[in-house]
């Protein structure tokens, strides 16, 4: 697997769990959050380029397929990376796998640089796309 894909695991506690035993479709949201923090801790230059050109990642979409149900006690990897940059925006690529190597879900979330001091969105340009562009990996490279 590529360096550029983080990896976080975790294991499903009673208190992700629906009232049908399942993980709650809500929780998979925080789960891939974890992964991102993950992500952002393994590549710190993306973080100090971002602070230092006063940005900021917003989340503008997200969409996810949720493909088995993850169940208490399941041991889950989070892999997260980036898979596409733009001019204005980016995609950010979550799996979550089980142990056995079934996939539970995968999302991609598309976001955008915000500009700080103007409160509005910034073009991707610079030193931070060119961190950005050295990080992306296509989709195929999280099943390997």
């Amino acid at each position: 697997m590529s360096e550029s894909i983080s990896q976080v695991s975790m294991r499903v506690r009673g208190y992700h769990l629906d009232g049908y035993g399942h993980v709650n479709n809500a929780r998979y949201l925080e789960f891939m959050e974890e992964g991102r923090w993950a992500f952002f801790d393994e590549h710190p230059r993306l973080i100090k380029q971002l602070h230092k050109a006063g940005r900021a990642f917003v989340v503008v979409n997200l969409n996810i397929d949720y493909r088995a149900a993850a169940l208490q006690g399941d041991d889950l990897r989070v892999l997260t990376g980036i898979v596409d940059v733009g001019e204005r925006s980016a995609i950010c690529h979550h799996r979550i796998v089980r142990e056995d190597g079934t996939l539970v879900a995968q999302a991609d979330l598309t976001f955008v640089l915000l500009d700080m001091q103007a409160n509005k969105a910034a073009a991707i340009e610079g030193e931070v796309r060119e961190v950005l562009l050295g990080l992306v990996v296509s989709k195929e490279a999280f099943a390997a």
